[in-house]
Order: C-alpha cells, then structure tokens, then sequence
C-alpha cells in the first residue's frame, strides 16, 4: 500500500471526526462559552493561570503526545497495517478524544479538580480514595517509564574496548546523536525559563516572543548538532530527578506553560517534515495489511487495543486535562479544541508512526520475537523510517553516510526524547496533587492540616516521595516497566470515562456515548492483566522467576482489585440507584 494512501485516508476521517462528533459532543454536554472558568475563579498565580490558547494547546498537546504515539503504533505494528490503522482512527475519535474532551470537560464543571474529584462528588469519598491510589500507581509508572526513556536518549557510551568518552565532544562528525540530544534538551530548559519571564512578567506580546522563541529552538539545535554532552546513564537519572522535582514546584508560568508550548512547535515540525518525506518520497509500506490474530506478543485482542496505548485512547490524558489544563482554561469555547482536537492530532502522529515502520519493516522484523537489527528501538525505527522517506525524497541513500539522513534521524530523535520529558514533568505535578489529595479533607489545605497529614500534603515532601519512587524504577528495565504500564493506563482510560459517565448521570446530561467505550477498555484491560498475572504465577510456580515478573504480577493484581471495586461503587450511580450530593 502507498504511504500517502495511508496518510490522507486517515487525515480525512479524523477530520470529519472532529467536526462533527467532536461538536455534537460539546452541544450533549452543554458547553458554554459564557461559563467561567476555574483559572479565572480560583485564580493563585501558580496552578490556576488563564493560559493563551494556543499556549494551553501547546502544553496539552506536549504533555499527553510524549512518546507513547510513536512507541504504541510501532510495537503494534507486528499484527499488520490495518489492524493498526482502524483502532488509532476509530478508537481515537470515539475513544481517545470524547475520553479527553470529557475529562478536562468535567474538571472544568468541578472547579478544576482532578478526576478523583469529580469521583469524590458523584460516587463517594471511598470511591475517590480508591481512584486516586489507583491513579498514583500508574503515575508512578509513567514517571519510570519516561525516566527510562529519556535517560536512554541522552546517554552516550563507548564501544567496547575503547576510553571512555570525554564530558564534552564538538564537531558534527564527533557527536553521536544521544550527546546532541542532551546538550539541546539542556539548553531547551534555559530557553523556556527566559520565554516565560518576558511572557508572563514583562507582558511581552504571544506573538513576537513565539517567533523569538522558535529562532532560540533552531539555534540550540544547532548547537546541539555541535557540541555534544556525554554522561552515564545514572547522571541522567539522578538528573531527571532533581529537574522534574523543580518542575513540579515551580508555578507554571515559570516553566510548565513556556516549555510545553515551546516543545510543541518541536512536535508540529517533526510532523510537518514526516508529511514532507512521505508525500515527496512517493514510497510504499513493507509492512503486510494483516499478519496474525497471534504473535509473539499475544493475541489481537486484547494485545492491540493495549499497545497501541495513547495513539488510540490513554488514561494519562485524563490525568493532564483534569490536572493542569483545566487550571488554565481560559474559556470554555477552548474546551473541544485543546480536549478534542489535541487528540486528534495525536492519533494523525500515530499514523505518521504506523508509517514510518512500514516503510523500514524489512529493517526492522519482529519486534515481539526479540529480533535485533540497526533499527531496534521504537525510537529509532522513527526516526529511521522518516529520515528514509525524507533522504529517498532528494534522490540519496537512506544511511548515516547522507548528511540529509542523518540531520532528520538526529532531529527526530531529540523530538522524542523532549516530548517524552514534557510527560514527565506535568506526570510529575499529577502525583503531588493526588499523593496530596489523600491526605487533605475537604475543603481543606495543607497549610491547615497538622502532624503526619500535613507533613505528607507538603507539596515539596509530596514531591519527592513520588520521585524518588518513579525515578528509582528508572534504573530499572523499561521492558519490565513498559508491559504493565500500557495496560494500567488503558485501564485508567476506562475508569475516567466512569468517572464522567457518572456526573453526567447526575447532572441529567447524555452519558450513553460513553457505555460501549468504557466497557470495551474496561474488559479488554483487565483480560491483559490476568493475562499477565497467570503467566508470571506459572513461572512464579516453576521456580523461573526473576524481580521483573514479581513486579508485574503483583502490580497488576492491585490494579484489577481497585478496578473491579471502582466499577461495582459506580454501577448505582449509572443506573440511577445512588445519587451523591454535590459538597
């Protein structure tokens, strides 16, 4: 099949998607433009901030993109390029984006509170204690996840047998490629810190300060390309550490609005030259249409619908919209096109991805059968098959020998690895607000607690506590950390849309768009981890067990107990037995 087929077939429907699913949505739910919004009625000048749209969308878009649209689709890819395509077109328009659209909707309606919240309210304070615990254990993975992920793109090694690399190395031919995407990841840092000084303390214009911030954007890179920083992966981690623990403190203006915002244009570009070398490179996918129901990895179903993760539907997007983007919602009116339409654009990248493997599938293989060929890694194959497209498009070879190649694999790497940081950074927020939240009673602060309780809601011990949790799993194998995460945060997806079936339920809105999504996600999550469970007891049981599948059979069983329970506590409220009043 040709790639362009593939990609304007997709960009169509989920354009009609937006338009008129997307609309109707907002007219069942009664979005109002008029409706004041919690940045403006709660306004502190550290959490809830009105954002610029277009610097909201920026955040939003960052923060649930990360690397999860390009790592899901390529790992899927091994059932086939149309399995792929109908669950991220199909699952991310009546999926993905009424979950996302409903959950920043609904945490807007409850004053910018997070999902737990809108639990607490509609199903009960058991019912949100056991969501935010729920909740917590998957931030926790995601803080691991990326940690690993992005101490990864940063680390450069020797090879074997020689020194050991210098802390500095300059000149393109001198830099790898993890160097230059350290050096320009750094220096991204600095260049949000000062956007959002003139931004938001010395009101200089949205506008000017963008157009000075993309000209910084292409000069970092540059010097990236130039200048590389070689450390040990350890540094990295301790340094993802102590960077997303400021990140999380910090009032967003000062680096969470201008770095997320900043990074997006980061995001748009790699897509724009994605689109470039796949319209101008004329070439066709190698990946067959369809392969097997079953694969190393497992069965279609429920393997698909769980790997493929946030390019189809995520839970961590629920987190984000009920977190931080509804603190900053200026209108309403911007609701369907930040909740809604960031989506779409994301499920639009995951196609960019299901390409990109298809075109460099005969370098690639199997990936769940553990083949190892150059391009090995979600990342990489990414990179490899944009750059490919792109190098073919000028009429050169598709290796590290054109410079074309090489510039777009480096270019696209570093994309990555900032977005995957930008998941980081706002996952990290997430987990102090709902480690915190479990400790402050209602209408309380922490400021007005006492002993043990105050002490744990501090935001900075919050913090740390969830850090040094997550970020120590990041020593750990991502492989061992990935394959409980894809199917804890498609499970949270599931229970998220309970959360805003239930208030629409109470409120006597339209819920029912909502019933078949929420059970699919539901049932096919839970499969995945029994799944999982049964396995790791039979090598538990067999005496082959090492501390990774320890780790996944124990963390998955939590997770379908506090799953199940959150179903039974909200079949009431959904069938109209059980009403909870509003506090």
């Amino acid at each position: 099949m040709n790639a362009i087929v593939i990609l304007l077939v997709a960009v169509v429907l989920l354009a009609i998607g937006y338009v008129t699913y997307g609309s109707w949505l907002a007219k069942q739910w009664g979005v109002d433009p008029n409706h004041e919004t919690p940045a403006h009625t709660s306004y502190d000048g550290k959490d809830f901030v009105p954002a610029n749209p277009a610097v909201l969308m920026g955040h939003h878009f960052s923060s649930i993109a990360g690397a999860g649209p390009i790592n899901g689709p390529i790992q899927a890819a091994v059932f086939g390029w149309v399995p792929v395509f109908l669950w991220v077109v199909l699952g991310g328009i009546f999926f993905g984006a009424m979950h996302d659209f409903g959950a920043l909707f609904a945490s807007i309606r409850h004053n910018g509170g997070s999902i737990g919240e809108v639990i607490k309210e509609n199903m009960g304070v058991r019912a949100q204690r056991l969501f935010t615990i729920f909740a917590l254990l998957v931030l926790i993975l995601v803080i691991a996840s990326f940690t690993s992920v992005v101490a990864s793109t940063f680390v450069s090694v020797a090879a074997e047998g020689q020194p050991a690399l210098p802390l500095f190395t300059a000149g393109r031919a001198n830099v790898s490629g993890n160097a230059s995407t350290a050096t320009t990841s750094l220096l991204f840092i600095v260049i949000a810190f000062i956007f959002g000084f003139f931004v938001y303390r010395k009101n200089v214009k949205i506008g000017p300060a963008t157009i000075v911030g993309i000209v910084g954007i292409v000069a970092i890179v540059l010097v990236g390309l130039n200048v590389g920083l070689n450390c040990s992966r350890t540094f990295w981690v301790l340094f993802i550490a102590v960077y997303v623990t400021l990140a999380s403190l910090l009032p967003v203006w000062m680096l969470l609005q201008p770095r997320d915002y900043l990074s997006s244009f980061l995001l748009y570009g790699m897509m724009i030259i994605a689109v470039v070398g796949i319209l101008g490179s004329h070439m066709n996918v190698a990946l067959p249409a369809f392969t097997s129901w079953k694969t190393g990895s497992g069965t279609l179903f429920p393997v698909l619908f769980i790997t493929v993760a946030c390019g189809a539907v995520s839970g961590f997007h629920s987190l984000i919209g009920s977190g931080t983007t509804s603190k900053q919602l200026n209108s309403e009116k911007d609701a369907k096109v930040i909740g809604y339409g960031a989506m779409i654009v994301e499920s639009g990248l995951a196609i960019i991805s299901l390409i990109a493997v298809g075109v460099v599938w005969n370098e690639v293989g199997d990936l769940s059968a553990g083949a190892k060929f150059a391009l090995s890694a979600p990342p990489t194959i990414f990179a490899g098959g944009i750059a490919t497209t792109v190098a073919t498009m000028f009429g050169g070879v598709a290796d590290f020998s054109n410079p074309v190649y090489d510039t777009v694999y480096t270019l696209l790497t570093l994309a990555v690895s900032v977005f995957a940081l930008t998941s980081l950074d706002s996952g990290t927020r997430l987990a102090r607000y709902m480690f915190a939240e479990l400790f402050i009673p209602e209408g309380k602060k922490y400021e007005d607690l006492s002993g043990v309780s105050k002490f744990f809601a501090t935001p900075i011990v919050a913090t740390l506590i969830m850090v040094v949790i997550g970020c120590g799993m990041g020593f750990l194998g991502l492989s061992q950390i990935w394959g409980v995460f894809g199917a804890a945060n498609q499970l949270l997806a599931g229970i998220a849309m309970l959360a805003v079936a239930a208030w629409l339920a109470n409120v006597g809105k339209n819920n029912k768009m909502f019933y078949f999504p929420m059970a699919f996600m539901l049932v096919a999550t839970i499969t995945s981890l029994c799944t999982t469970v049964i396995n790791k007891i039979k090598l538990v049981a067999g005496g082959a067990a090492v501390w990774g599948d320890w780790f996944q059979m124990i963390w998955s069983i939590g997770l379908v107990v506090l799953a199940v329970i959150l179903v039974f506590e909200a079949i009431p409220v959904l069938t109209g037995k059980k009403k909870v009043e509003k506090a």
